[in-house]
């Protein structure tokens, strides 16, 4: 492996699960979505997204969240804005049984918003240059996202936004009157 992905072997893989039992086999699904030709990187997706996208979350997805950003971020990758979608699929999910792993999945998904950003306002490539960050779709899809994270609330992940101060108490004078 690259510096693409190259973290995963950094990953206790086989320690976590996703829907159908050990993560084990996560990071060879991955390859496949980077460096896969379009239909092994668009079956390599769609497992993902049964394994650890599709709700619940799981212990794994967390764990996931930051390679897909990566893939999300690279060039070559064929369906980045597949990528993008299945990160909005797993900020929509969660895990009743396990709120923990919810929140991991959602702060995960949340820490890729600069990615995000600059993937959904990124110019149109000329005609000279091929489609890549820039292509209708990802940016279509990074934008959808960027509103999702921006827009994000659920039990598991508290408010970003302050409670409002509680009133003061009025004051003797006031009490008086």
């Amino acid at each position: 492996m690259g510096t693409v992905l190259g973290a995963m072997r950094n990953v206790r893989w086989h320690e976590l699960q996703h829907a159908y039992g050990s993560a084990s086999q996560v990071p060879v699904v991955l390859s496949r979505i980077a460096w896969g030709d379009a239909p092994n990187a668009d079956e390599a997706l769609g497992d993902l997204g049964r394994w650890i996208g599709t709700p619940p979350v799981f212990d794994s997805t967390a764990a996931t969240v930051p390679f897909l950003w990566e893939l999300a971020g690279t060039d070559t990758v064929r369906d980045r804005a597949g990528v993008l979608d299945l990160l909005a699929t797993i900020l929509a999910a969660g895990n009743d049984g396990h709120p923990a792993w919810t929140r991991a999945a959602h702060d995960a998904v949340a820490a890729g918003r600069a990615t995000a950003a600059r993937l959904a306002e990124a110019p149109p490539r000329t005609a000279s240059a091929p489609a890549g960050p820039s292509a209708p779709s990802v940016r279509g899809a990074a934008a959808r996202l960027l509103n999702a994270i921006d827009g994000h609330g659920c039990p598991a992940c508290p408010s970003s936004v302050p409670a409002p101060a509680p009133a003061p108490a009025p004051s003797s004078a006031a009490r008086e009157a």
